[in-house]
């Protein structure tokens, strides 16, 4: 069975071949390592379960009383695929700390705007109710697992970039099992909840896409400097559950995979439209007083126009972020972009500068974006809502 969100298919078909008939089961499948873990994780009361994971993912050890499906499941995140290259893993991430403000931006009003246009694939997030109704804390999450992601050493075991990525891959096997109990999921339309086909997509906007918006803001990104950035997300991608099939080796083959996979998507739906409202309107949720009542207008109006900017204005239009002279916002950022990149080709020292004052400004970002509050990643204790507007079950 093919779920109807599926579309498209003779035109992918012709462009694409047999890879799309192949890529298509990987719409029900999902990741029985970790479900198995979170329903072991289930069975342990008020929350003992997340905080045995913590502990272990803490310390590096795995608790001979925990479940035998949550120490089965610390066991294989703790084996290093014979592919993974420590020393270029390690400094991957400096490609998007040397590109400062711009990576936030790109990652802000590019790669999530595209992950939100997916009809399908933005259905769990919907009935999460994690964006609408927690706009700020959600995206300030975001922003804390890709920085801790890209520091040096960040995927190493033990590390906050390792332990984060394999929290969020349990939030999300936890939200998949709120969705399958509710009894209002539809496999039919969207597949599976958080599928392989999905997350490998996710994998894509934290990856190949914010290298092309990166680009779009005229910075030079080398062959090598890539290549060592995406081998950085195939391993947290491997780390979050996708598939082996579904992880590109290579920035080509990310591309490929994200061209047949934009392919056979349907257009944005109102759930599109209200996500990227929500996003681009984050600020205005933040904003407490008058001052930073105003400061979070002008940021969401430059928002829309860098929504615009980068992911083009077909697809915009569609999103509901419509012409608005806030676009040219972007060939400001794109002159500073293409004047810093300039100066870093030419002294590996301004390079150095650009790198650190990267990590300093997404440190900040962190900082600032939960005032002080924990960035503990604990799975929700229920659905926002669910399909037709029926109540949820608490799982």
């Amino acid at each position: 069975m093919i779920p109807s969100r599926y579309t498209n298919l003779g035109p992918a078909r012709a462009r694409f071949g047999d890879r799309v008939d192949r890529l298509a089961p990987f719409l029900l499948r999902t990741d029985p390592l970790a479900d198995a873990a979170v329903e072991a994780m289930a069975g342990i009361e008020r929350g003992g379960g997340f905080a045995m994971l913590d502990r272990m993912l803490e310390s590096s050890t795995v608790d001979p009383a925990a479940p035998s499906a949550l120490r089965d499941f610390i066991e294989e995140t703790a084996r290093v695929p014979a592919w993974v290259d420590w020393p270029a893993l390690d400094g991957a991430g400096a490609v998007l700390h040397r590109a400062g403000m711009l990576g936030g931006l790109v990652l802000g009003a590019m790669s999530l705007p595209l992950g939100y246009a997916a009809p399908g694939g933005n259905k769990p997030l919907v009935f999460s109710g994690r964006l609408t109704e927690q706009a700020p804390r959600r995206l300030n999450e975001t922003s804390r697992f890709v920085q801790a992601v890209a520091l040096p050493r960040g995927m190493r075991r033990g590390a906050d970039g390792f332990r984060i990525t394999l929290k969020v891959r349990v939030m999300h096997a936890h939200v998949r099992r709120m969705l399958v109990r509710s009894g209002t999921w539809d496999d039919s339309r969207w597949g599976a909840p958080i599928n392989q086909h999905d997350m490998a997509a996710t994998t894509l906007l934290f990856s190949a896409v914010l290298l092309e918006g990166l680009r779009k803001f005229g910075l030079v990104i080398g062959h090598d400097e890539a290549e060592r950035y995406m081998q950085l997300w195939r391993y947290v991608g491997y780390l979050s559950g996708v598939d082996m099939e579904l992880l590109p080796s290579s920035e080509l083959e990310a591309i490929q995979l994200g061209n047949l996979i934009q392919a056979t998507q349907g257009p944005p739906d109102d759930d599109s439209r209200a996500l990227v409202r929500a996003l681009v309107d984050s600020p205005l949720a933040a904003a407490r007083g008058e001052r930073q009542m105003r400061e979070a207008r002008v940021r969401a109006k430059m928002g829309r126009g860098l929504v615009r900017a980068l992911v083009g204005a077909e697809l915009a239009d569609k999103l509901g972020i419509g012409p608005t002279p806030w676009e040219h916002v972007m060939r400001v950022f794109k002159t500073a972009g293409v004047l810093g990149d300039r100066a870093g080709r030419i002294s590996p020292r301004m390079r150095e500068k650009a790198v650190s004052a990267g990590e300093k400004y997404w440190e900040g970002v962190v900082r600032l974006g939960l005032s002080g509050g924990p960035y503990d990643f604990r799975p929700q204790e229920r659905l926002g809502r669910v399909p037709n507007g029926e109540r949820s079950h608490t799982a």
